[in-house]
């Protein structure tokens, strides 16, 4: 098994963990820290169908040798592959959206529940606000966005058999 397809099936993987937490833990145990959970998984799943097809055009030698880092694979994914398979921006911002979130809870000193939602704040109290409704909006771009990735990269596993 190439390398692309292995990040693919983790990119599916970490999808569906994401969307059984958000559609089925979280209504049944209604604790917000599980939306984090939600935004993690699904922070790894749009990951690795960005590496997916960074191996999958790295494989036909259409792009450079990359370093396993998540700013070089960003900025070649960006910069090689969106117009080339025809990836909407919407796609890309979603993937910094969900980064930041990631990104400020690891920094955030305070953070804590209310009304059924996570509340992430810096250390100048800006407030990011993280609930059901959100990330349900957010799993469902990045399905769309997976299953695009995940078709491209299957047109040539003939080639490959």
């Amino acid at each position: 098994m190439e390398k692309f397809q292995e990040f693919g099936g983790l990119a599916r993987e970490k999808l569906q963990l994401a969307e059984h937490i958000l559609a089925i833990t979280y209504p049944m145990v209604k604790d917000a820290r599980l939306l984090l959970a939600v935004a993690e998984n699904l922070f790894l799943s749009l990951t690795y169908a960005m590496s997916s097809v960074l191996y999958y055009e790295r494989l036909f030698n259409r792009i450079p040798p990359f370093q396993e880092n998540f700013a070089a694979k960003f900025h070649l994914f960006e910069k090689k592959c969106i117009g080339k398979h025809g990836i909407s921006r919407e796609h890309i911002r979603l993937i910094q959206e969900v980064r930041d979130i990631v990104m400020q809870h690891k920094k955030s000193p305070v953070e804590f529940q209310r009304k059924g939602q996570f509340v992430i704040c810096d250390e100048y109290f800006s407030i990011r606000v993280i609930s059901a409704d959100f990330l349900e909006d957010y799993v469902s771009k990045a399905k769309s966005f997976i299953d695009g990735i995940l078709t491209t990269v299957s047109r040539d596993e003939s080639v490959l058999a």
